[in-house]
């Protein structure tokens, strides 16, 4: 089978909510490979620890590229305590530049509470413009589901649970099975 024809692994949507002083960081459970799941209990939002600066993140893509630029975050925090958007940028700088890094396939959702980045490949550093973000494969049911509940009374966990049920509702690449953290400043 060649590389082109291999389906490759799909299914994961990661949303993140700033409200009420709370950052809340989910994932769905979903590894598929093309179209059959392959596990359904995945955990793809992790809270580090770097120097005992706490920091939510969670990831899309291949879980192996995602370790490996989580770990590397974590070296970045470790080198800048507290200062996630510099981290960030440094982390989004060398994944563009290095060679090995280029070829990582993954996309993070990163919060310490107050600040709230997306990490991209390209070199992207990307903070949501209405304290909503998502990414993956239901990445936008989510963000949709989500940009349309931050006007009701629910707070940041109502909300991020809410709409990853409903994009686990409409995409075949994302399950109910949640994983979510709560961070605050």
């Amino acid at each position: 089978m060649a590389d082109s024809d291999f389906p490759g692994w799909h299914g994961t949507t990661i949303m993140a909510v700033r409200k009420g002083g709370q950052v809340v960081v989910a994932g769905d459970g979903q590894v598929s490979l093309g179209n059959t799941v392959i596990k359904g209990t995945a955990r793809k939002v992790r809270r580090l620890s770097p120097g005992g600066f706490d920091v939510v993140a969670g990831f899309a893509g291949s879980t192996a590229d995602a370790f490996a630029l989580l770990e590397r975050l974590e070296k970045k925090l470790e080198a800048q305590p507290g200062q996630l958007q510099r981290a960030a940028v440094e982390l989004a700088k060398d994944w563009r530049t290095d060679k090995y890094l280029q070829k990582l396939e993954a996309m993070l959702i990163v919060t310490d509470g107050a600040e709230l980045y997306v990490i991209t490949g390209a070199g992207d550093v990307l903070e949501p413009e209405h304290d909503v973000t998502a990414i993956g494969s239901g990445g936008n049911y989510a963000l949709s589901a989500g940009r349309a509940l931050m006007d009701t009374d629910l707070d940041a966990e109502a909300i991020a649970r809410k709409a990853m049920g409903i994009a686990a509702d409409i995409c075949v690449f994302t399950n109910g099975n949640l994983t979510v953290e709560t961070i605050s400043k």
